[in-house]
């Protein structure tokens, strides 16, 4: 953030401050919450329009080899489970109660969190941003990966040395002790040279799915690859702690993290790199179970403000005894979209899609990053027949979403919604985001 936009962010910190209540956060509103100047971002984004043009949109699968991956994990002494993370745990998410001004003043005004956490100040100040969640709610049926509730944030590298600018790393969070959840980082890398060694991700992970045991996150807009494949399964241990990603003298280092997680296979556009003369890149992502089999639900990335019309779309996912990838593929590998909109939305950096009980068709919610980008966001619920979008204050301001939003998850067994502001990981019960916007 720049240092006029911390400024700016204080000046609103004077009218959003929290009250916090043992797990749940209640957050009051003035008519001075929302200030003019963001009147802006309450255009309404109107309906969805369905769109039939989804050959742009097609998917080719690409695997790395299972002797390149065995090849890796056996230099590194094997691989470990998302349990072996949690039990190496070394940080601390602080409840909000505990956390800054400027850190509770991220957080949406409408809905309300009903549970948030700032993460170790380590973690924020040296270029490292957050942009996604998922949870072990995505994962499975039961909502549990083994035993373990698991929330996976994540993160890029937006500044900082160039030689690691751009790095991506999820932090693996224990989520069984609400009160006081423990984390630690894996870094997302990519085999190379068959296996001898690995380079970090370079992407900004602004959208990420966890299901079954693949985590599905996207690749960097104009790149070939759309979206990158991991296997929870196949994490390993760095031996070597330093700055520098893949193979060092005596042994193998993840830059700062304890763990590296390698890339199992990506999926790339069959019509090219994605960007302004191409296919639409990927910007966040989400599971909806409410299709048979489940699908994955994409958002192109625009900018704020931007008058591109933005394209949703999903594409379904394989049956689990499927081999390859975690999408439904055909014999040749290609992937296609199941179903395609447009949506005037700009600035989209989460997506959920969700069937209310008893309307005809799901609902789109859409999280959108201000239109200066610095700021509160906005919320709006859009479907086929209209929209509608959460409000705040005495002047119905529109501008009611966590400041620089990251992207939603549904955990279907706990109701609740999680996302990420540019400070706080938060949550919000399904009922309140679909009552903010009634």
């Amino acid at each position: 953030m720049t240092h006029r936009g911390r400024h700016r962010r204080r000046r609103r910190g004077a009218a959003l401050r929290a009250v916090l209540a043992g797990t749940a956060l209640a957050l009051t509103a003035t008519a001075t919450l929302i200030s003019a100047s963001q009147a802006t971002v309450t255009d309404d984004p109107g309906k969805l329009e369905r769109s039939s043009a989804t050959t742009s949109l097609t998917l080719r699968e690409h695997t790395v080899s299972a002797a390149t991956l065995d090849r890796l994990s056996g230099a590194m002494g094997g691989t470990v489970g998302v349990g072996a993370v949690l039990r190496d745990a070394d940080r601390t998410l602080r409840r909000g109660a505990a956390c800054s001004d400027d850190d509770r003043d991220s957080l949406p005004v409408s809905p309300a969190a009903t549970r948030a956490y700032c993460w170790d100040p380590a973690d924020t100040g040296s270029g490292w941003r957050a942009g996604s969640v998922t949870t072990s709610g995505d994962a499975g049926t039961d909502g549990r990966w083994g035993t373990h509730r698991v929330i996976l944030a994540g993160w890029s590298r937006a500044f900082g040395p160039a030689a690691g600018r751009g790095l991506a790393r999820v932090a693996v969070v224990d989520a069984d002790r609400a009160s006081r959840p423990r984390y630690r980082w894996v870094s997302l890398v990519v085999p190379v040279d068959g296996g001898r060694d690995y380079r970090g991700l370079v992407s900004s992970v602004s959208g990420m799915v966890w299901h079954r045991n693949s985590l599905l996150v996207t690749a960097r807009a104009g790149g070939a690859d759309a979206l990158y494949v991991y296997d929870l399964d196949r994490i390993q241990r760095a031996t070597v702690d330093s700055p520098v990603v893949g193979r060092v003298p005596g042994g193998w280092s993840a830059g700062g993290s304890g763990y590296v997680m390698p890339a199992v296979g990506s999926y790339r556009f069959t019509g090219g790199p994605c960007g302004a003369s191409g296919p639409p890149c990927p910007g966040t992502l989400s599971l909806d179970r409410g299709t048979y089999p489940g699908s994955l639900t994409v958002a192109e990335w625009t900018a704020p403000g931007s008058e591109r019309r933005a394209r949703l779309w999903r594409y379904a996912f394989g049956a689990p005894a499927a081999r390859g990838g975690p999408l439904a593929a055909g014999a040749d590998g290609r992937v296609d979209a199941v179903a395609a909109f447009r949506t005037r939305a700009s600035g989209i950096r989460g997506v959920l899609s969700y069937r209310r009980p008893g309307a005809a068709e799901p609902s789109l919610y859409v999280g959108r990053a201000s239109h200066d980008g610095d700021g509160h966001g906005g919320l709006w619920r859009q479907d086929t027949r209209g929209a509608q979008g959460a409000h705040c204050g005495a002047d119905g301001s529109r501008h009611c979403w966590a400041a620089s939003p990251g992207s939603l998850s549904y955990w279907q067994q706990t109701g609740e919604v999680w996302s990420l502001s540019d400070r706080m990981l938060f949550a919000v019960p399904l009922a309140s985001l679909d009552g903010s916007v009634g």
